[in-house]
């Protein structure tokens, strides 16, 4: 391992706050149940990781899979209430298992069950980083799911892998670590390859979790167990990565993988952030999954905003979608329909449509006050 990569693993592993994700593969049956054994090795590693100082939050896959064997179903449903019932029994036993193998290790856990909304609503936000941070003081290691029960969206579309990602930078985690079934992201995607060129391929050593050739390695296919796939998992380490946190994607069928990963060992993918940590606010825009709006912008106001780093003003917005209110997230779009920012708009979207393609002297005469001269401030605005 080169200088370079071991300084990398290194400050991964002086990290003192760590987000673990486990998926459905690392701590079930092959979907069957849950695998005891797996799960009080984990119990182990981690109460390992609090004895040497870390603060360390679970997010653990594994309710839908054990519901479905407590109701003996041979097949993941498609049926979105099918699901949710699988995920209310699931979550009984999966909680009960971490539960029971942590206080083996005299150690507390916490069940805490999100929604991506909870994220987004800034009130419910603040609420939840000061809950899990008092339970992180207080040694206490917090076992978070997806509210799956009633968060139909998140079933449908969504993942563990960027709730990881959201609770890291709810947190301010230092690592975000993501076990799974495969080593790491592999130089191409495995799925492509014949079984003689599939052992020749390697999983990348450590790369910027913003590079673009991550993309066309990290594949679109999920594991049968699961919903997200290598690819949600470098999404979810660029999420991270917005908060100055470094991700590694390894295997969860390693032998003492995460107390290998603190002592600065090799193990799976590192991608590491590249830029500035986001402020807390800037995070929060940057983060919603969902955004209430949309303000297509001509190239005079994408320039001022991506390469000047100015307030958005009202003349460059060439048009105006959806029905937002004041101070809620939209996506600022160039004419070719790419989101290239968000932020908390100053005016709803009756006002920004009547203010679109005008100067910001005229707002007053326009709509009878004026709030603020700019339609998003700089200070509110994150360069995606």
């Amino acid at each position: 391992m080169s200088n370079k990569l071991e300084n990398k693993r290194q400050q991964v592993s002086e990290g003192k706050r760590w987000v673990i994700k486990v998926g459905s593969s690392s701590v079930t049956k092959n979907g069957r149940g849950l695998n005891m054994e797996a799960i009080a090795n984990l119990a182990t590693q981690l109460a390992s990781l609090v004895k040497s100082g870390k603060e360390v939050i679970l997010v653990s896959s594994g309710a839908i899979a054990e519901g479905m064997n407590r109701l003996a179903w041979e097949k993941r449903p498609h049926a979105v209430y099918e699901l949710q019932a699988a995920a209310a029994v699931g979550q009984m036993g999966l909680v009960q298992a971490y539960e029971s193998c942590l206080q083996k290790h005299a150690l507390h856990s916490a069940q805490v069950l999100l929604t991506h909304e909870d994220l987004q609503d800034r009130k419910r936000y603040l609420n939840a980083r000061t809950t899990l941070r008092k339970l992180l003081s207080l040694k206490v290691i917090p076992v978070v799911n997806e509210n799956d029960t009633v968060a139909t969206d998140e079933i449908k579309f969504g993942d563990n892998d960027t709730l990881a990602a959201l609770v890291s930078n709810l947190v301010e985690a230092d690592t975000l670590i993501i076990l799974t079934d495969q080593q790491g992201v592999f130089e191409s995607p495995p799925q492509e390859h014949s079984n003689k060129a599939r052992a020749d391929n390697k999983p990348i050593d450590d790369i910027s979790a913003n590079d673009s050739f991550l993309d066309k390695v990290a594949g679109p296919s999920a594991g049968e167990l699961g919903r997200g796939g290598m690819l949600t998992k470098v999404s979810a380490a660029r999420l991270a990565a917005r908060a100055g946190a470094a991700t590694i994607i390894a295997s969860g069928r390693v032998e003492n993988v995460l107390i290998e990963i603190a002592k600065g060992k090799q193990h799976g993918t590192l991608l590491y952030p590249d830029n500035e940590p986001l402020v807390a606010r800037k995070q929060w825009i940057a983060n919603q999954l969902y955004t209430n709006g949309e303000l297509v912008l001509d190239d005079g106001a994408c320039q001022v905003i991506c390469k000047d780093g100015k307030s958005l003003l009202s003349i460059g917005v060439q048009d105006v979608k959806g029905n937002f209110e004041r101070g809620e997230v939209v996506s600022c779009v160039n004419s070719k329909g790419e989101e290239i920012a968000r932020g908390l708009v100053n005016y709803n979207a009756k006002e920004a449509g009547q203010l679109k393609g005008k100067a910001s002297s005229v707002i007053e005469s326009t709509l009878g006050y004026v709030e603020e001269p700019e339609l998003i401030h700089r200070d509110n605005l994150v360069v995606l």
